[in-house]
């Protein structure tokens, strides 16, 4: 089995990631890995064109992005007891953002939430997770929400 030394934790900050960040932690204790732990805030260039000045786009994902780094900042702190862990937050699509860091930082796993959308939810919004596993080049970990 090939030894993990570097987890990509994917979190969306949501209650459901305090579960996902206990699994990537109890990974580490036993490997001696480290964690990288990724928000991807959106980065919003798609509305543009939509009579939205460009500026105000780039404010916006500014005021999301800082508050996501206070945000990050404290959930490492709180959630990865124990472990070496940093935190990241990324601007784009989510999948491509994950996978992309996942690639450049070297990860050996990937631990993300999906939020377990069925039926339309499903078709409307995606699954982030699900184009993750579909295109990682290493295994990937996903934790459902409990009920």
């Amino acid at each position: 089995m090939k030894q993990i030394r570097k987890i990509l934790c994917a979190v969306d900050l949501s209650d459901h990631s305090k579960a996902v960040a206990e699994y990537a932690t109890t990974i580490a204790r036993a490997t001696g890995a480290s964690i990288i732990v990724v928000y991807t805030a959106p980065s919003l260039s798609q509305y543009v064109g939509f009579h939205v000045p460009p500026n105000t786009i780039e404010n916006f994902v500014g005021e999301i992005v800082s508050g996501a780094e206070k945000s990050m900042e404290s959930f490492v702190l709180e959630n990865f007891p124990g472990v070496e862990a940093k935190g990241q937050v990324l601007i784009g699509y989510a999948a491509e953002e994950i996978l992309s860091r996942a690639n450049e930082e070297g990860a050996d796993l990937i631990v993300m939430g999906t939020h377990g959308r069925k039926g339309i939810d499903r078709v409307l919004f995606g699954s982030v997770a699900e184009k993750v596993v579909k295109n990682a080049t290493q295994p990937v970990l996903t934790i459902r929400p409990q009920a």
